[in-house]
């Protein structure tokens, strides 16, 4: 659970998408060489806490460990004191190294909507640890070619598309394993536009920026090679 050089933005996004309350992940700390951080997540937020190596030991706030195994035992069972609301997190499930992430993440926004009845089988690498990514598309319509800005979601291995930010029921969830290709398209009259192939019908949207356009194909293109990486292993595994 040791991630050697994570940003504070990445351990966020990695356990907020992928962990549950509890979670927890050390780094090295942005200010000092000295310094780690230890990022936790709590209900709604991920806090961080400064942990200093002395060279022979760990201190965190008043305390000292001997070893990074001692602290995470004394706060398995004494809970951290989260922040100015009082937040009491305690450390249950180690957020493993071993998850693939993809090489875009500093560029992803933190996606916040909070999955609940998670369980700790959910921290094994078996899935993509940072799928998300939201914002607003332009998107063209199926019979009428008309287009319209909807609000768009990607997790794990589902693109859905909303009225808006406000909406809670999807217009429509796009099953990524079944997409083909991601590309930029030059075919529409707009410019920062990109399609989703899928077998009975190609979607086309356009993003506000040339910046934002080649977030969402690199994101979704990283999702395609893992979905397809999985699908080969599984093959493997069935023919062997």
């Amino acid at each position: 659970w040791y991630h050697d050089n994570l940003t504070r933005h990445a351990a966020e996004a990695l356990l907020l998408s992928n962990g549950q309350d509890g979670s927890y992940l050390l780094r090295k700390s942005n200010e000092r060489e000295d310094l780690y951080s230890l990022s936790v997540r709590g209900k709604d937020s991920v806090k961080h806490f400064h942990v200093e190596y002395t060279g022979t030991s760990f201190k965190f706030g008043f305390n000292e460990f001997s070893s990074l195994k001692e602290l995470v035992m004394h706060f398995a069972n004494q809970p951290l004191i989260g922040s100015e609301t009082g937040t009491l997190i305690v450390l249950k499930h180690p957020y493993p190294r071993q998850v693939e992430e993809p090489s875009i993440y500093e560029s992803v926004r933190v996606h916040t909507a909070m999955q609940t009845g998670r369980t700790e089988s959910d921290l094994v690498p078996n899935a993509p640890s940072l799928g998300t990514k939201e914002g607003y598309l332009v998107k063209q319509g199926k019979i009428v070619k008309n287009w319209k800005t909807r609000w768009f979601t990607l997790h794990r291995n589902e693109l859905k598309y909303f009225k808006d930010q406000t909406a809670t029921e999807p217009i429509r969830a796009l099953d990524l394993t079944e997409c083909s290709a991601v590309q930029f398209d030059y075919s529409q009259e707009r410019v920062n536009c990109f399609c989703l192939v899928f077998p009975l019908r190609t979607y086309y949207l356009c993003a506000k920026t040339g910046i934002e356009a080649d977030e969402w194909i690199k994101i979704l293109r990283w999702k395609l090679s893992q979905i397809r990486k999985q699908l080969e292993e599984r093959n493997a595994t069935l023919s062997s």
